[in-house]
């Protein structure tokens, strides 16, 4: 096993130079090809001042330079700051505010926005833009061979304690929470993943969620820890999708069920596909019956799902072999869970002083695994609230079975995941708050046939106001990023709230199921 991640590129660079690392639309990319570029790129941000746990932002959708400035951490002991692209302006502002990069790299599709921020951020000393040359930002092209070639390691000593990545996560309040990956989690995260999935050398593993989250990022990751190559989308389109998996051979591929939706909903042959294709790993939601069920008719038993969340890539696996669509109502009801533990990984259900509780009692989930966060960036109190004695407090609620199942009962946070994208209702609803006609609201998930979830605010107006949804759909679309803005809005005369006062939450979801 490599310590480092960094260890895989070296050696993937030497002993599998012309083995192909990245398919990316018409171009194919060797493992000695990936190698020089993430190296030159290592040395061009020596070379422009940055030392090691200096931080560089990202934002772009999918494709090889992301995965360049990845490796390029990995090699340099630099930090990225991934950015979503989703994102309003005020939001990334946030981002950079709170991780200080000195240098951006960004989509060229972008370059507008950072030119707005450009003024106001003055510790970003250099902007690189993934395209052409602007008069204000370096193409990255240029700066790439900006750097003088190193022949080997480099001048960075990298500890397997340093920083590799901040990868930024919207906490309960709304303030985006920068999670450290350190370059020790990183490589068990790695290892954890390749074991889980059974990734071997001759796999092709297709990525089309966004490299900006961890779900793409760690099976990357553990795609080229085994020397398989990955077959990279610039962005989700069920029509590419399905044409690449024939025309890549496909034999692993990673997605939301809401993609998987989309995917089914195509016409294509089967068999041309399914020849190749030994998994579809499925992640950020559980997936409906009926929608499994036409996925295996379609592909096979391929389907295995993952649990994990971007503090811990080790949660649990409920593997291929556990998807019963039909079977005894134990083997049926299994697919209502998120699986058991992965390999090495400790799961337990504790109560709110943190001691396990009893088989089938409902409880926060608590993980154990070399595979978690060192901490939330410049932010010990909120890293201590869900840290402690090497255990992760997740923030979901669920129970485990005697066969070590478990079953998502609740979202401690209120979070809601909408298309594979995690929504936080405190979020929403300081931004509902915002507009002058709202006296009081409250968010929650909603059941959607296509998305898993959708969000639904129910609002209180102040006395004499006037609003319609329309009105409060188009406010929240102009201060958060558009798939958090609610779908749907009822009003209100009061909200029931329980003996502390709190908002009855449970109730509100009743009502609408």
């Amino acid at each position: 096993m490599f310590s480092l991640l960094k260890d895989s590129i070296f050696h993937n660079g030497k002993y599998f130079a012309e083995k192909t690392a990245i398919y990316y639309k018409d171009r194919e990319i060797s493992f000695s090809e990936h190698f020089e570029f993430c190296s030159l790129l290592a040395s061009s941000i020596k070379n422009a001042g940055l030392v090691k746990q200096d931080r560089v932002a990202v934002m772009s959708m999918n494709r090889p330079e992301f995965l360049e400035i990845y490796g390029a951490a990995e090699l340099s002991g630099i930090i990225v700051a991934t950015i979503n692209f989703r994102l309003t302006i005020t939001e990334v502002e946030s981002i950079l505010l709170s991780s200080k990069p000195k240098m951006v790299f960004f989509e060229e599709q972008y370059a507008d926005m950072f030119f707005h921020l450009k003024s106001k951020l003055q510790f970003i000393e250099h902007f690189i833009s993934i395209g052409d040359s602007l008069n204000w930002a370096q193409s990255y092209k240029s700066f790439l061979c900006s750097g003088p070639v190193l022949e080997s390691e480099y001048d960075y000593q990298i500890s397997e304690n340093d920083i590799l990545q901040l990868i930024y996560t919207s906490g309960t309040t709304g303030t985006p929470k920068g999670v450290m990956r350190s370059h020790r989690s990183e490589i068990h995260a790695a290892e954890l993943l390749a074991t889980e999935l059974g990734i071997k050398i001759d796999d092709r593993v297709q990525l089309m969620m966004p490299l900006f989250h961890v779900g793409s990022r760690w099976l990357q990751m553990a795609a080229h820890l085994r020397g398989a190559a990955i077959v990279l989308h610039h962005e989700f389109n069920a029509k590419v999708v399905v044409r690449e998996m024939e025309r890549r051979q496909v034999t692993l591929s990673h997605m939301a069920p809401t993609m998987i939706q989309a995917v089914l909903e195509e016409d294509f042959s089967s068999e041309r596909i399914t020849n190749n294709l030994h998994t579809i790993c499925y992640s950020a939601a559980p997936m409906s019956v009926p929608l499994l069920k036409k996925g295996i008719e379609r592909f096979g038993n391929v389907f295995l799902q993952l649990y994990a969340m971007t503090e811990s890539a080790g949660g649990t696996t409920l593997h291929k072999f556990q998807h019963f669509t039909e079977g005894t109502a134990q083997q049926v009801r299994q697919l209502a869970s998120v699986g058991q533990p992965m390999k090495g990984v400790k799961v337990r259900i504790v109560d709110s002083e943190r001691n396990e509780v009893s088989v089938g009692e409902t409880g926060e989930i608590s993980l154990f695994t070399d595979a978690r966060m060192a901490g939330y960036w410049n932010n010990p109190e909120a890293t201590k609230e869900v840290l402690h004695q090497g255990w992760y407090l997740t923030g979901d609620m669920g129970t485990m079975d005697s066969r070590g199942f478990i079953y998502l009962v609740d979202r401690k946070k209120d979070m809601i995941i909408t298309g594979g994208e995690n929504v936080y209702s405190r979020e929403v609803e300081n931004t509902l708050l915002l507009h002058p006609a709202v006296l009081d609201c409250a968010v929650i998930g909603i059941p959607d046939d296509r998305w898993g979830e959708s969000v639904h605010a129910v609002v209180v107006k102040r006395k004499n106001a006037t609003v319609t949804e329309k009105d409060l759909i188009d406010h929240c679309r102009n201060h958060i990023a558009s798939y958090k803005k609610p779908k749907t809005i009822d009003f209100a005369n009061e909200l029931p709230r329980l003996a502390s006062g709190k908002i009855d939450k449970v109730s509100l979801r009743k009502n609408k199921v």
